[in-house]
C-alpha cells in the first residue's frame, strides 16, 4: 500500500488515518500553513507547528487544533510524522510522512531562499517527493530579495515626491510582512489595510519583528499622514477603498509580475517580482536536495514540470488538487 493516496478530499495516509491539507471536510488534517486554500474550515481535528497555529485559529475560529514543534516526530496510526520549515511564510511546513521504512513528503508550498522573516526552508530526505510547481517554467526566476527590497522604496520616495500617494497591493499573510520588513520607514510612515493589520497583531503577538504601522480608517485622508506608503491586499485595488488617498500610485508585489502581459492588465503604474513560492531554479534544487526518486507534481505548470522531470530521470506524475498557489493573477496569466 502506498504511503499516500489521492482522494477526492485531499492526500490522505491510509496507515494513519489522516490528510494533509485536505479540501473536504475530514477527521484528521495535518496542516501545512494557514493560507486559506490549505487550511480550511471543517475538519474534526487538525494539527500544525506552533508557530502556524496563531494565525490559523484566527482565520478558522474556534477549532480542535493540536501543535508540534518543527522535527518532533509524532506516530500517528502505523505512521511516523515529522514537520519541517517550508520557507514559505511563518510557520509554514513540509510533511514528513515514514511507513514501515518507507519516506514521503508533502512540500506544502515553499521558496528556497531565507527572507529573514520566516523559518528557513530545510530539504528532507525522501523516497517520493509531493512539489508544488506553481512558477514551474524557466521564465519565473526571482532577484535577490535586497534587490526588490531597493527597487520598492525607491519607487515609494519618487511617487511621494511627486505627490502621489504609492499604494502597494500584497497577500496579507506573509508577502506582507515580508515587505515590511524590507521597508525604509525614513522615507514615511506606512499605512495597512485591515486584512493586513489583522495579520500583523497576530504575527507580533508571537514575537515577530515588523516596523510600525497605521490601520487605515474610514475617516483617513492624505493630509494624515504625509509621505506614507499604503499596503493593500490585491482586493483593495480598483475599489472605493483607494479614494481616501486622493491621488495615488499602484503596484503589485507577485511572481506573475514577470510576465508583462499579467503587469499589463493590472493597470498597475508598476509591478515587483517577489514571490513566496520557489522559482525555477528553486524547485529543481529542492527536489535534487530530496533525493527521491518519485515526485509527484500539484498546482502549477503541472504538465510542463512533469514532461521536464522525466527527462531528468525522475518518475514524475500529476497530482490535481484544489491548491492555489499564488492565483489571484493567475487567471490572468492563463489568458496570456
Amino acid at each position: 500500500m502506498a504511503v499516500l493516496t489521492f482522494t477526492p478530499s485531499g492526500i490522505y495516509c491510509p496507515a494513519g488515518d489522516f490528510y494533509v491539507d485536505p479540501w473536504r471536510p475530514v477527521d484528521r488534517a495535518l496542516i501545512t500553513h494557514g493560507h486559506s486554500d490549505h487550511a480550511r474550515p471543517g475538519h474534526a481535528r487538525y494539527l500544525s507547528t506552533e508557530a502556524a497555529a496563531p494565525v490559523i485559529r484566527h482565520r478558522l475560529g474556534d477549532i480542535t487544533l493540536d501543535t508540534i514543534r518543527y522535527a518532533e516526530t509524532r506516530t500517528i496510526g502505523d505512521a511516523t510524522v515529522s514537520f519541517h520549515p517550508a520557507g514559505h511564510v511563518p510557520g509554514s511546513a513540509q510533511i514528513r510522512i515514514e511507513v514501515d521504512g518507507e519516506v514521503w513528503v508533502v512540500s506544502g508550498d515553499y521558496k528556497t531562499e531565507p527572507d529573514g522573516l520566516c523559518e528557513p526552508f530545510e530539504p528532507v530526505r525522501c523516497h517520493a517527493f509531493i512539489t508544488e510547481c506553481t512558477f514551474g517554467l524557466p521564465v519565473f526566476t526571482w532577484a535577490p530579495q535586497a534587490e526588490t527590497e531597493d527597487e520598492i522604496n525607491r519607487w515609494w520616495a519618487a511617487t511621494v515626491a511627486d505627490g502621489r500617494t504609492p499604494v502597494l497591493a500584497a497577500y496579507a499573510l506573509g508577502k506582507a510582512q515580508r515587505i515590511l520588513a524590507g521597508l525604509d520607514t525614513s522615507i514615511g510612515p506606512i499605512l495597512t489595510h485591515g486584512a493586513v493589520e489583522n495579520v500583523n497583531e497576530v504575527l507580533r503577538a508571537q514575537g515577530l519583528s515588523l516596523p510600525d504601522t497605521i490601520r487605515v480608517t474610514p475617516d483617513m485622508t492624505p493630509k494624515d499622514h504625509p509621505g506614507a506608503l499604503v499596503l493593500s491586499t490585491p482586493s483593495g485595488l480598483g475599489t472605493p477603498w483607494l479614494r481616501r488617498f486622493g491621488t495615488v500610485s499602484t503596484a503589485f508585489a507577485s511572481g506573475w509580475m514577470r510576465l508583462r502581459g499579467v503587469r499589463r492588465r493590472r493597470a498597475a503604474d508598476r509591478g515587483f517580482v517577489m514571490s513566496d513560492h520557489a522559482d525555477w531554479d528553486g524547485l529543481n534544487a529542492a527536489i535534487r536536495e530530496t533525493g527521491a526518486e518519485r515526485v509527484f507534481v500539484t498546482h502549477g505548470y503541472t504538465s510542463v514540470f512533469r514532461r521536464w522531470l522525466e527527462e531528468q530521470g525522475y518518475d514524475a506524475a500529476v497530482v490535481e488538487t484544489e491548491f492555489e498557489g499564488e492565483s489571484l493573477d493567475r487567471a490572468e496569466e492563463e489568458e496570456a
